[in-house]
């Protein structure tokens, strides 16, 4: 019988859930990086509201932290998962690290660019197309998002 990969899902998305509920004063997105044995390598949350950075997604912050720590930009072998969908500068980033799988929960469909609005990672067009596993904890994974915009909302 092959291996199931989903509880091991499920547990790196619980880590990014862990960081999501990080981010503070902005969007709770969370994000975390494993190795091929499953280590987690990097976490991140967004942090543009922290750090007046446009490009401090989460996705994008803990690429550079992985890259940091393993001491190369290529990030082969390793799984980005994330709680949101990524939007396109996240997905470009991610297929330009190239990482070999990426794991989301919810969808985004205003800005997602892994399905919703674009498909950057599954664009064949590209020299490298990762895996993508989507609607990991996805209910548990828009919660959050859903109720940091609805605090947000006149009238």
């Amino acid at each position: 019988m092959p291996h199931d990969p989903l509880p091991r899902y499920r547990a790196w998305m619980r880590e990014a859930l862990t960081e999501a509920g990080e981010a503070g004063p902005d969007v709770p997105i969370g994000a975390v990086i494993t190795g091929p044995d499953g280590t987690v390598l990097a976490r991140a949350h967004n942090e543009r509201e922290l750090t007046g950075d446009p490009t401090a997604h989460a996705e994008i912050l803990v690429l550079r932290r992985a890259a940091a720590r393993l001491g190369r930009w290529r990030l082969t072998g390793c799984t980005l998962t994330v709680t949101i969908e990524p939007c396109t500068m996240c997905a470009g980033a991610a297929v330009l690290a190239r990482v070999d799988r990426i794991v989301y929960g919810a969808t985004d469909p205003k800005a997602g660019a892994i399905g919703s609005l674009w498909d950057v990672a599954r664009d064949r067009r590209l020299n490298h197309n990762p895996e993508v596993i989507t609607g990991i904890l996805a209910e548990e994974c828009a919660d959050p998002v859903v109720r940091f915009f609805s605090t947000r909302r006149v009238g």
